[in-house]
């Protein structure tokens, strides 16, 4: 009786067991390497939107970069003409300078021997001048040979000559010989600045002697900056002067800096590329020598193709289109962009598809785009 008790329990705890339903697997969808197939429940969920690329008028651009850059004429390098030792400079780079202001002062003993050598003749001016005139006057009525009056003539105009000369030369070194006396004789010499603007540079210290062909400071007038940028070969034909630039920096791609195309060059370098240079409309005192700046050359309008900016998904660098393949399917294509204008994209090349006949996803494209990223990183 025992061992048929045992043996009913078993069977029904069998029975049991036979009688238990397994849940129906819920749809997930599928996924390949570039293309996402979605169930119905999921396409509900993501509000996917498809359509045609619009054909549209469209301002093409071309994308550069270069750097700001300053004419010859608003960069100045400081030499001083005699040499000498630098006595004094309150000079650091970044500074702003006014014109015919104070930067330097140079101090020699030759500059006390050019302003001795100056008065010196000038002194002697008078007494060879009379002499001159007198031997003139003598040698009319025979009472001089010619050899006196020519000695008397030439010392004259040799020492008329030199004061002259060393005129010049006080001039340059920036001491007014009109205003120089025996009193106001001095071993020092100011150096002014040429320019207004900022020093870029200083090449000096302070009891350093200088040598005429040496440069003391350099000095750079913002005001007339202009951008030059390297455009490639394939592009210059697309050039003209006037065209519209707009620059922008990496720091802050947002702030744009209008610009016009003023010289296009002539020479293609070994890169094959051009330099094209471009004012700027208004100075901005942010914008400095040599920074590195990015341009959106803008082209004559046409009729291109066209999508909504959310249209294109970007990922490792790339840009892509989903486009629809079948029934709640889509394949990830990649793309290459153009110009952005008003919410829609320049599609310049889609990889050899027809992406005028064909439809693509417009709307929501990050949703797929994330469904293929995370299937990947589940596998």
């Amino acid at each position: 009786m025992k061992y048929i008790f045992i043996i009913i329990a078993a069977l029904i705890i069998t029975s049991c067991g036979n009688d238990t339903k397994k849940e129906p697997a819920a749809e997930t969808g599928s996924v390949s390497e570039t293309t996402v197939t979605l169930t119905d429940a999921q396409l509900k969920h993501a509000k996917i939107e498809t359509g045609k690329a619009i054909l549209q008028d469209m301002q093409s651009v071309i994308k550069v970069s270069g750097k700001i850059d300053v004419p010859p004429q608003n960069m100045v390098s400081v030499s001083f003409p005699l040499g000498g030792y630098l006595k004094s400079t309150k000079l650091l780079p970044g500074m702003h300078i006014n014109k015919g202001e104070v930067i330097a002062v140079m101090e020699d003993q030759q500059y006390i021997q050019l302003q001795q050598d100056y008065l010196t003749a000038k002194a002697n001016q008078e007494y060879l001048e009379a002499e001159y005139q007198r031997q003139q006057e003598l040698n009319k009525s025979k009472a001089s040979s010619d050899k006196v009056y020519q000695q008397a003539m030439a010392a004259y105009k040799s020492n008329k000559i030199q004061i002259s000369s060393l005129k010049q030369k006080l001039q340059l070194i920036g001491i007014n010989a009109d205003k120089l006396t025996e009193n106001n004789i001095s071993r020092t010499v100011s150096v002014h600045s040429p320019i207004d603007g900022f020093v870029s540079a200083v090449d000096v210290n302070i009891g350093k002697y200088v040598t005429p062909s040496d440069v003391l400071f350099e000095l750079v007038n913002p005001t007339d900056i202009h951008l030059a940028l390297t455009v490639y070969e394939k592009d210059i034909s697309k050039l003209y002067i006037g065209q519209k630039v707009f620059a922008y920096t990496n720091n802050n791609p947002d702030k744009k800096y209008p610009c016009d195309v003023i010289l296009i060059g002539k020479d293609v370098s070994n890169d094959r590329a051009v330099q094209v240079h471009c004012h700027f409309e208004a100075y901005d005192k942010t914008l400095v020598p040599g920074m590195y700046m990015n341009a959106e050359l803008e082209l004559q309008k046409e009729k291109v193709l066209t999508v909504p900016e959310e249209a294109v998904v970007r990922y490792n660098n790339k840009q892509y289109l989903f486009v629809v393949k079948g029934d709640k399917t889509y394949e990830m294509q990649e793309v290459t962009t153009g110009s952005v204008r008003q919410g829609y994209i320049t599609i310049a090349d889609a990889n050899g598809a027809d992406l005028a006949n064909t439809n693509v996803v417009l709307k929501n494209a990050y949703t797929l785009l994330m469904k293929l990223k995370n299937a990947g990183e589940e596998e």
